[in-house]
């Protein structure tokens, strides 16, 4: 039996506008009153983006703000088949498109020393 591989949806932005917090700098004091100093751009990253690693006291504080449990802000999901890479389907690797490849440039006029 191959266990399936997790991943996980972030549901920040939609707990906050349930909350009546629309914009992502509603956080920045609640946070700040718990001990969480973050600046507006790491709290906007924080609701906008799916973060890859929370410290646990963020979340925690995220929890009692928001007053919800850490299956409103995190659900798991099973991953989406992965994804083949460049090698696998037959590139090296390298950026390109296939054998096409960009012509060198010739610049007329400059001096040669």
């Amino acid at each position: 039996m191959i266990a399936a591989k997790l991943d996980y949806h972030w549901h920040l932005r939609h707990v906050m506008a349930g909350r009546g917090m629309f914009s992502t700098t509603d956080l920045i004091e609640p946070l700040a009153r718990r001990g969480i100093r973050l600046s507006s751009s790491q709290v906007y990253r924080l609701v906008v983006d799916r973060p890859e690693r929370l410290s646990l006291k963020v979340l925690m504080a995220l929890l009692d703000v928001l007053d919800c449990a850490m299956t409103d802000l995190i659900e798991p999901i099973e991953s989406a088949a992965a994804t083949p890479t460049r090698a696998a389907v037959g590139g090296s690797g390298a950026a390109g498109v296939g054998n096409l490849r960009p012509k060198r440039a010739r610049i007329d006029g400059v001096d040669r020393p």
